[in-house]
């Protein structure tokens, strides 16, 4: 993944539709949590032998709120100026400490 590309890419598709001024933490966060919550729809009545996708989903519309998802993510972290990979790391390490291995 080439993940400089992808953050010039989002900052390209929003300044070319002049959506800078729209966001904001705030929005960009209301903005993720809709993404998330139409992913979690597509799985909402899912039944216990739907292993993978529902029948009513196809793999493109999950990689599609998947997409949305990321895009938010991204987006929110450019305006916040947060380092995702940093945050990432940091919190695998604080989750380790608070989650220690069961595998002996």
């Amino acid at each position: 993944m080439n993940f400089e590309k992808i953050k010039s890419d989002i900052e390209k598709f929003v300044s070319n539709r002049k959506w800078q001024d729209y966001h904001t933490p705030k929005n960009l966060s209301m903005a993720l949590s809709v993404e998330a919550s139409e992913l979690m729809e597509i799985f909402q009545w899912q039944i216990e032998n739907e292993k993978e996708y529902p029948k009513s989903a196809s793999k493109e519309q999950v990689e599609d709120e998947v997409a949305d998802v990321f895009f938010y993510l991204v987006r929110f972290c450019q305006i916040m100026n947060i380092d995702l990979e940093k945050a990432f790391y940091y919190k695998m390490k604080k989750n380790a400490e608070k989650y220690p291995n069961q595998i002996k």
